[in-house]
């Protein structure tokens, strides 16, 4: 049967679509996690290692996302992250991922350490300092290619340092990190054609906790994220809200979110929209998030699925509050 000219344009416009998506998304993320919602799930260690040591525990968090769930070879990601403190005001962290696109495979970690201090004891003012050091793999699955191309005769495998540094300001319940990452140049030495060497990107991240009293079981927490890619200017935000209930021993919450990100120049054009749900209890964390496709690729696929799931054990409390959590 000859396919309509209509659905050649249609499956051309998606090819095209998924290639310069798949290829923004690998310039984007490389010696870096993707970033999809995991910062959000318990867990913003996965932005900043200014955040290892913060809390009485050690914090573990396991995260997966599956992202264009409907179309074939979209982005898969696994991801483990653990981070703890070290002495009353420093904490150290470590991060390792595994990320597949298409042909394209990456696997990675990151290990940091961060120190807080307190700016104002009476007003609760906190500034932490933080440092990791990134390993990064990147490799082309050229096995698995359906054309044999005479001219890929061995493994395309390139592996890469690089550093990521932090700031994060707190005031009560209010919240500040600014963060560089890649902040070396890329070594393209290994690579034939023109590489770009420049990946360092910045991202700030802020929010504050509401809650109507002290003892207060509700908490409401709205919070923004901005990346920015210093290369070729490419920017980002989201904007979030999450609403907390604890039990009444509060050993444990429910919450629910949302998020909402776009592109710094199309503001009203939301690349994607989507609820957030999780439940803590006695150390155990589960967290579930879904991500509504709303650019081009919206009409092939259902959408970004990602799973989180920790455990925080070992608690001991800190004789210093610059290292105690003001929302637990």
């Amino acid at each position: 049967m000859i396919s309509s000219p209509n659905r050649i344009v249609n499956k051309g416009k998606l090819l095209i679509a998924v290639l310069l998506l798949s290829f923004t998304k690998n310039v984007a993320q490389e010696l870096n996690v993707p970033v999809a919602t995991q910062y959000l799930a318990d867990n913003p260690f996965v932005l900043s290692p200014t955040y290892a040591g913060i809390g009485d525990n050690f914090r573990i968090r396991a995260n997966g996302f599956a992202q264009w769930v409907g179309i074939k070879d979209s982005p898969r990601n696994q991801a483990l992250y653990a981070d703890f403190r070290i002495a009353d005001q420093s904490g150290v962290g470590a991060s390792f991922y595994n990320d597949k696109n298409g042909f394209t495979r990456q696997t990675g970690a990151k290990l940091s350490f961060a120190h807080h201090i307190i700016l104002d004891y009476y007003s609760k003012q906190y500034l932490s300092f933080g440092i990791s050091f990134n390993i990064n793999n990147f490799r082309i699955d050229t096995e698995n290619f359906n054309i044999v191309d005479p001219s890929i005769t061995n493994d395309r495998f390139t592996s890469n340092n690089n550093f990521d540094v932090g700031l994060l300001y707190r005031r009560k319940a209010f919240f500040f990190s600014v963060n560089a990452s890649n902040i070396l140049n890329k070594d393209t030495k290994k690579f034939y054609m023109a590489e770009p060497n420049l990946l360092r990107n910045y991202q700030i991240f802020t929010g504050y906790t509401y809650k109507s009293d002290r003892d207060s079981r509700v908490e409401i927490e709205p919070s923004a994220y901005f990346q920015y890619f210093q290369s070729d200017g490419r920017s980002s935000t989201d904007l979030n809200a999450k609403i907390r209930y604890y039990d009444n021993q509060r050993t444990g919450y429910f919450w629910l979110g949302a998020t909402y990100r776009f592109l710094n120049d199309q503001p009203l054009k939301p690349l994607t929209l989507g609820p957030m749900i999780g439940i803590k209890k006695q150390g155990f964390y589960v967290g579930y998030s879904y991500q509504l496709t709303l650019n081009e690729l919206a009409n092939y696929n259902s959408g970004t699925h990602m799973i989180t799931i920790g455990l925080d054990f070992l608690q001991k409390a800190s004789n210093c509050p610059c290292t105690q959590k003001e929302v637990d």
